[in-house]
This record gives C-alpha cells, sequence and structure tokens, in this order.
C-alpha cells in the first residue's frame, strides 16, 4: 500500500523557517519517500505506508521536541492499481 502524507507546522515564521519546520523537513527528506515536496505553507511526500508512519512518528516527535505547537497532517491512501485480497 501507497500513502501520501501532507503536513505543517505552527507556529510560522515569515521571515526564517523556525526550528520545529527544519526539523520536520529533515525527518522528510530523510526518510527515502518519493515525491517528497517541501514549501513555507505545507509539505507532502508518498511512499510505502511503514516508510510512511515510521517518517510520520518521527516527524511528530521531533517536531514537538524542536518547539512545534501546532502540526496539522493529513495521510491518504494513494491507488497504486494492486487491491488486497485481489479485487
Amino acid at each position: 500500500m501507497r500513502l501520501r502524507v501532507e503536513f505543517t507546522t505552527e507556529p510560522f515564521d515569515l521571515d526564517e523557517a523556525p526550528a520545529h519546520a527544519l526539523a520536520a523537513r529533515e525527518v522528510i527528506e530523510t526518510a527515502e519517500l518519493d515525491a517528497v515536496d517541501v514549501g513555507p505553507f505545507g509539505n507532502t511526500a508518498e511512499g510505502g505506508a511503514d516508510r510512511v508512519l515510521t517518517a510520520v512518528d518521527a516527524l511528530l516527535r521531533k517536531s514537538l521536541e524542536a518547539g512545534a505547537t501546532r502540526i496539522s497532517l493529513q495521510v491518504n491512501v494513494v491507488d497504486d492499481g494492486i487491491r488486497e485480497g485481489g479485487r
């Protein structure tokens, strides 16, 4: 199964990326995920379920440790054409 994660960390700082945002980006960029896109107002990445879920765990922990006060997160199943049970 493939998953797509989209996330933002807060509080925002328009002048420079805060430590919690940098921590989250580092997790995603080093997690061996596909289609990684980081930006100032949102970040996305795709990959196998195990890798995405492991990255999400690390992202939450490291961002909170680095000062995030809110993390908005969405995880979606990406249809890769393979269905469990042969459907």
